[in-house]
């Protein structure tokens, strides 16, 4: 029996000047939730990747909300036109002020001024890159209003009148600023309460110690003719933690220089955060070898 597709309340997609809720009210709890609102030319591309898993059901309980505004319902002309050309040439469209403007006010209406506690954000490619640690604050925070840039980018004018944050998500250029914001969002969301099972979950992973994560294994012991490490099999903990300590800090030198230099850098700083790794050398063949930088 085929199951019917969650619709998460988003019934029709139509144009409003007023944030849309992806969400049935019907649900709707008295305490207070984290707040996601979007300011999009494609409303309709929500919540898409955000309405499965562990994000979806989180939007199904009410942990988090999601609202989209169409940036275009706030375009005043009968062609409802958004954008023109670059001041001093050049190729593509930019998006106005004016319009851009009308439509963060609108994502600021009954949320607090303070921005450390409602922060504007447009996703950008020239944008300070998304951390785990600007996501932890944003977790923290009662809500964002993100803004999805199209075309060649926004006016200039509307960034700096409003405050707007600049982020990036990865070293890359997007058609647009809609993926960008669904990663910053699966990324925040996860870190509310209630969505993940275990608190844990967050605390031993890649960026939370300024580290990538360790490798990861699980049964069978032997597959294709590779085993598991034997250290992960030994029952020694102790052993156990050094080992993945000593793996997370081989792949961040590897492959992320510049996490690697941040994370010497603390522990010169303060010799005693730096961690043992005497065992970890003679438990794992796998791991590459150290050298002085």
């Amino acid at each position: 029996m085929t199951k019917e597709p969650r619709s998460f309340g988003l019934r029709n997609i139509t144009a409003t000047a007023a944030p849309r809720t992806l969400m049935d009210e019907s649900g709707a709890k008295s305490d207070p939730v984290w707040r996601a609102r979007v300011l999009t030319l494609f409303p309709e591309m929500f919540p898409g990747a955000l309405g499965h898993s562990l994000t979806g059901k989180a939007l199904e309980k009410r942990i988090w909300t999601l609202e989209t505004l169409d940036i275009r319902s706030f375009a005043h002309d009968k062609h409802r036109s958004v954008d023109d050309t670059p001041a001093g040439g050049g190729p593509g469209m930019v998006l106005r002020p004016e319009i851009v403007s009308r439509a963060i006010g609108a994502s600021l209406k009954g949320v607090p001024e303070d921005r450390s506690r409602w922060p504007v954000i447009c996703l950008s490619a020239r944008g300070r890159p998304l951390t785990q640690d600007r996501v932890a604050r944003l977790a923290s925070a009662e809500g964002v209003s993100l803004l999805c840039g199209r075309f060649e980018g926004i006016d200039q004018r509307v960034i700096e009148a409003h405050g707007v944050e600049e982020i990036g998500v990865g070293d890359a250029v997007y058609t647009g600023g809609e993926i960008p914001a669904m990663a910053l969002l699966d990324a925040v969301v996860r870190l509310l309460p209630g969505v993940l099972g275990k608190i844990e979950s967050t605390q031993d992973e890649s960026f939370s110690a300024g580290l990538l994560e360790h490798p990861q294994y699980t049964k069978p012991a032997i597959w294709e003719g590779r085993a598991i490490p034997e250290v992960l099999l030994s029952g020694n903990h102790a052993k156990v933690d050094a080992w993945r300590q000593a793996q997370a800090e081989a792949v961040t030198k590897e492959r992320r220089p510049d996490l690697w230099r941040a994370f010497r850098s603390i522990a010169e700083l303060d010799p005693a955060e730096e961690p043992e790794q005497s065992d970890a050398k003679h438990e794992s063949q796998t791991r590459p070898s150290r050298k002085k930088d």
